[in-house]
């Protein structure tokens, strides 16, 4: 990728992993799918199933080779999310509900403004947390020790 892509990289991304969206431009043109990976350094989605194309690879060491349908990368602009309620593709804004939690919803001529859920995929971690602590991490008693006191600023270096 140039310098003058990267300059133009995506800051705030409206559509998510897991997304149902609709493809807008391309050979898959109507088409809906799920986002399967975001490429946010190429402002890049993968949809599953859509973009195939045939991919040549050498043999090697360990797999074989041939020719393989793979699914290529789509600009993030090519793609829309779908409204869950109309079933058309829909930009996306962002609203702030009573409770004060921030939700994604359906904007645009057509659109019925509901909620777009966040995908279930995304609350799943790929690498689980530790839960032994492991011997570069710092123990309870020292990171629960008590160091500064700013009443009498007991702890304070000299300086």
């Amino acid at each position: 990728m140039g310098w003058k892509a990267a300059e133009k990289l995506i800051r705030h991304w409206k559509v998510l992993r897991g997304d149902n969206v609709m493809i807008i431009r391309g050979k898959d043109k109507g088409e809906t799918g799920i986002i399967k990976r975001v490429i946010r350094s190429q402002n890049r989605v993968i949809v599953e199933g859509k973009n195939l194309v045939k991919k040549h690879i050498k043999q090697g060491p360990g797999h074989e080779g041939g020719i393989f349908t793979v699914e290529a990368p789509l600009h993030a602009s090519n793609v829309q999310v779908v409204d869950p309620v109309t079933g058309k593709p829909c930009k996306v804004g962002v609203r702030y509900l009573e409770d004060g939690t921030k939700v994604r919803v359906s904007r645009g001529i057509g659109a019925s403004g509901s909620i777009i859920p966040r995908p279930e995929i995304l609350k799943i971690r790929t690498t689980p947390r530790p839960t032994v602590a492991g011997p570069k991490d710092t123990p309870m008693d020292l990171v629960l020790e008590k160091t500064y006191d700013s009443k009498t600023g007991k702890g304070m270096p000299d300086l």
